[in-house]
């Protein structure tokens, strides 16, 4: 996290539209280094959360500074060190990769010119289509040329909002390593908002999930996944058998389900080799063991308890 700078502080931030509570006292705090994932249902407050980030929305109430400084008072020195990509990236289809940001770096007030050009257009595998209109494009070339474009500038904090919403997995993973490319090659900062959790999973060190615009947990990525208890599913040579031996146990608690010679179990990560070791000394032959813990189901768990609450 590199001597723990902080780059984005939010506090007690708060939007309403008439009836509608958006985003509802939230704080978080992302550090210089960090690829921060910033998760949250549909209609959690993401989007509207990111917009006053940028700007284009005010808050009712609440902080927000960036590089330390505040937002509301120092705006345009902030912005020109922030990089953005918020929805779907437009250009001109008619004109070229290159022509578009030599076009788009100037309305933006930058001082482009072709090295400047070109080295984006390497850095998101662009290079070679440089001449190409636009509009030939796949979502997934639009998407890299959007960051390129955010790029020019050389700014120290990328903002990317569903970066890979309606890609396929190739071009999922093209942005996905993209991401990390720029974190530890380029050393940028990345809050990045998505709604496909193994993604961010993938690519983020800390993150925060939030519901109905309020915080419900915030930290390390892999710290908070375990505290989460994994669901293991052990896949056994005899079923009956394997039942037998666990029903009467205190193993059977901690069982989720099973279905014929597969069985499902919630356990923290140190009592896995406890089970195996209980099962094969009283006869059960193990095919595998097969973790199934992810930020998938830790999100559902905590949304589920938001709901619920």
């Amino acid at each position: 996290m590199n001597e723990q700078i902080k780059v984005i502080e939010i506090e007690n931030l708060n939007k309403s539209f008439k009836n509608l509570v958006a985003v509802d006292d939230l704080s978080l705090t992302v550090y210089k280094g960090d690829v921060f994932g910033f998760l949250g249902p549909n209609g959690a407050g993401k989007s509207t959360t990111i917009r006053m980030l940028l700007t284009l929305i005010k808050p009712d109430s609440g902080s927000i500074k960036i590089f330390g400084k505040d937002l509301q008072k120092e705006r345009l020195d902030i912005l020109k060190n922030v990089g953005s990509i918020v929805e779907k990236p437009d250009f001109y289809g008619y004109l070229s990769a290159y022509k578009n940001l030599e076009i788009l770096g100037r309305i933006s007030g930058i001082n482009v010119n072709k090295n400047l050009i070109m080295k984006n257009l390497e850095l998101v595998g662009l290079a070679s289509r440089y001449k190409s209109k636009v509009k030939t494009f796949s979502h997934g070339m639009k998407q890299r040329l959007g960051i390129a474009q955010a790029l020019l500038h050389n700014p120290e904090l990328i903002i990317l909002d569903e970066p890979t919403t309606g890609l396929d997995p190739m071009g999922m993973k093209e942005i996905r390593d993209l991401i990390i490319q720029l974190s530890k090659e380029f050393k940028k900062t990345i809050f990045l908002s998505s709604h496909l959790l193994n993604e961010v999973e993938m690519v983020a060190n800390r993150m925060i999930i939030i519901n109905k615009g309020k915080t419900k947990v915030e930290g390390e990525v892999k710290e908070l996944l375990n505290k989460n208890k994994l669901s293991v599913a052990f896949e056994v040579e005899n079923g009956e058998l394997t039942f037998s031996v666990i029903k009467d146990s205190r193993w059977i608690v901690f069982m989720k389900s099973h279905i014929n010679n597969n069985f499902e179990f919630n356990l923290d990560s140190k009592e896995i080799p406890l089970l195996n070791k209980y099962l094969v000394e009283n006869g059960v032959m193990i095919n595998s063991i097969i973790p199934k813990r992810s930020l998938e189901e830790y999100f559902l768990s905590i949304t589920n308890e938001a709901s619920n609450a």
